[in-house]
């Protein structure tokens, strides 16, 4: 169970963005400076209570390799092209955080050496330990993984305490609240209930890469600036999917 406290109750985490998490509803334009410095003020915020902070970023403001992939594009072409979306989504909430004084750095599964670092886990855990924001990009490196899988496959290997999935919703409901008002909100569900219940958090394969790890996923609203921080102090926000 979660409870409030004054200081922080996770040392690591890894925060799971999505891709339209950096683009203003209704706007042309795939990414808004102003959204992408909002976020990386609010990870400054949770970085400078001493939490070791980590970054999973979708691509879907860009481009989204499934769509595709039902539009008659080869998947694994359309699935490596969303990668390389993640990694401008990256490069961008790099250089937010860099403005900010934060010292970032972005670690790529696709090796392009003028871009990011490569993943090496060793190096992306000694960041976190020297106060860096490492953002993980370009997902699993492989096809048919999304990032949802990533943020588990990333957790895992750096024993994250758990993931903050953001989204624009405040929890796990039942049903689609924004297209049925009597949706119920669950404060807490198992990954099972997950699973069986084809809740569309996360996928499958993310969600029993968190249960086999016994890695808690917090799913809650971005869009209200104080939730990252204020979960991160243990109040209870949004969802909480464990055992």
């Amino acid at each position: 169970m979660q409870s409030e406290s004054t200081a922080p109750i996770y040392k690591r985490v890894v925060l799971k963005l999505s891709g339209e998490a950096l683009r203003e509803r209704g706007a042309r334009e795939n990414i808004s400076p102003q959204i992408v410095r909002e976020i990386a003020e609010r990870i400054k915020e949770v970085k400078e209570l001493g939490v070791q902070t980590s970054v999973v970023i979708g691509g879907g403001n860009i481009w989204r390799g499934l769509s595709a992939s039902h539009r008659g594009m080869d998947r694994t072409t359309a699935d490596y092209m969303g990668m390389l979306a993640t990694v401008i989504n990256g490069l961008a909430l790099q250089s937010a955080l860099v403005r900010l004084g934060v010292e970032t750095r972005v670690q790529t599964a696709i090796e392009m050496k003028n871009v990011a670092e490569p993943f090496i886990l060793g190096r992306a855990i000694r960041h976190l330990e020297l106060g860096r924001v490492v953002i993980f990009v370009a997902g699993t490196g492989n096809p048919y993984f999304s990032t949802d899988t990533t943020a588990a496959l990333r957790a895992s290997e750096i024993r994250a305490d758990i993931i903050l999935k953001a989204t624009k919703v405040d929890g796990v409901y039942d049903r689609d609240p924004t297209t049925d008002p009597t949706a119920k909100r669950f404060e807490h569900i198992t990954y099972t209930q997950a699973l069986t219940q084809r809740l569309k958090v996360m996928d499958s394969t993310a969600f029993s890469l968190c249960m086999d790890n016994k890695i808690p996923i917090v799913v809650f609203d971005m869009n209200k600036p104080s939730n990252f921080t204020d979960i991160v102090l243990g109040k209870k926000i949004g969802t909480i999917v464990s055992e």
